[in-house]
């Protein structure tokens, strides 16, 4: 009985301290802490930078190749048998010929390679560039994680305030009960209902706080945050006042969907593949220029030994080898317009289904705010029938549960409001944008 005397108090302590200690995050500002600590928004972001280089190398290309080299030979005491007979000068000792050096510079640039080259540098664009799609891609996915892990927090966090301040009633209730049952106003079977219903809503407190827990856990880990990061909901994003008014059209998601993106470069970038394929038909025409020093010792000195020149060659085995090449590459690019095709059926019926769930959600949320006044209204009718002794225990702990539901229901509508409008945005790839932050 002492215990049951102090435990609303211990409760609203709690929960006190429970809310106090965490760090209210709004969704905007969630989102700026994913974007800069999320290891997987980083490692998308990594992987562009690698395409950018991979783009770059294959411009370098186009370059000439341009190599340079010296040698030095020592000549012990040689055995010198010169065919071509030539005036030595008279101090000259052929023993004394016992060093050579040589220096070289070669340049080579290709002038044609059946456009190769080009093509292959627009791929490798193309490329990088469907990587950058495939990372706001991915910064979509993650936000759109946040924003469910939040409205899943939200809903914890309310169920726990809703829970807590029902437990404080039924407390109430409970002791009076005591009182009524030890003056013969009440029989103990009616006393023992409400002890049992105030066990019940204890035994959801716990299953409220669990997942208080384990929703905070998986926002802060997504986050990057610290160990043990308290996360607070800023509700006014969930009170209505909000503009959650904006529609979408299946054109919007046709026209800004990231994945839909990443194929139209990968489909350019197919395209390019097959006139690389194409360019095994043509030959290679290149021009190359050298320079060479050498000098043997005592014998000759050779300087400013320039060389200029063009090459041309033509690969016989690409006349059986390249259809094939070129009917691969064709069969790629053609498996991508199908996946887009397919693709676009999806985003076609993934809009419509985002704006009628969406509509649903609002419609509900109409709905179970009504049911709040209708429960509220049918708790105090019953209560004032148990008072006059008009309706039965089992009628008024029937009552408060409904009214605890249509309030528990009300919140967990609120949130359902916020993540099925930003399930619609994300469905026509305006949910970062949404947010005004850079893609």
């Amino acid at each position: 009985m002492n215990a049951n005397k102090f435990l609303p108090l211990l409760i609203l302590v709690n929960y006190s301290w429970y809310a106090q200690e965490r760090t209210n995050l709004n969704l905007k500002e969630a989102l700026i802490l994913l974007e800069k600590n999320n290891s997987e928004i980083l490692l998308a972001q990594t992987k562009v930078d690698t395409k950018k280089l991979e783009w770059q190398q294959a411009k370098d290309h186009q370059y000439p190749d341009i190599k340079i080299g010296g040698q030095y030979f020592y000549i012990t005491e040689p055995t010198v048998d010169l065919k071509l007979k030539l005036p030595f000068h008279s101090s000259v000792n052929p023993a004394n010929i016992n060093q050579f050096m040589i220096g070289q510079a070669n340049a080579n640039l290709p002038l044609f390679a059946g456009g190769k080259i080009r093509n292959s540098i627009q791929a490798t664009e193309n490329l990088y560039l469907a990587e950058k799609a495939k990372s706001s891609n991915t910064k979509e996915d993650v936000s759109l994680k946040v924003i469910e892990y939040y409205a899943q927090l939200y809903r914890a966090l309310k169920s726990v305030e809703l829970i807590s301040d029902n437990i404080k009633s039924t407390e109430q209730r409970v002791k009076d009960f005591i009182n009524m049952e030890k003056n013969g106003i009440i029989a103990r079977n009616d006393l023992l209902k409400s002890q049992l219903q105030l066990a019940k809503i204890k035994l959801s407190l716990q299953e409220a706080n669990k997942n208080v827990n384990i929703t905070n856990y998986a926002l802060t880990t997504l986050l990057n945050l610290p160990e043990g990061y308290k996360i607070g909901i800023d509700e006014h994003q969930f009170d209505g006042q909000s503009p959650i008014s904006k529609t979408i059209e299946e054109k919007d998601a046709l026209e800004n969907r990231k994945d839909l993106e990443i194929l139209g470069y990968l489909q350019k970038a197919n395209e390019n593949n097959i006139r690389v394929a194409q360019s095994n038909y043509y030959p290679k025409i290149g021009l190359s220029a050298g320079y060479i020093a050498m000098s043997l010792q005592n014998v000759i000195n050779v300087t400013n030994a320039i060389n200029i020149g063009g090459g041309i060659s033509y690969d016989l085995s690409s006349l059986y080898k390249t259809s094939k090449e070129v009917k691969t590459a064709r069969n790629k690019a053609e498996e991508l317009k199908i996946t887009q095709n397919l693709l676009k059926d999806g985003i076609k019926i993934q809009t419509q289904q985002s704006i009628e769930n969406f509509n649903l959600a609002q419609n509900q949320n109409k709905v179970y705010q009504q049911a709040i006044e209708q429960a509220t209204e049918n708790y105090r009718i019953v209560k004032d029938k148990h008072d006059n002794g008009l309706a039965t225990v089992t009628e008024l702990i029937d009552a408060d549960v409904e009214q605890l539901n249509a309030k528990i229901n009300y919140a967990n509508s609120r949130a359902n409001v916020l993540l099925k409008y930003y399930e619609m945005l994300a469905t026509s790839g305006q949910l970062i944008t949404s947010f005004n932050l850079t893609k």
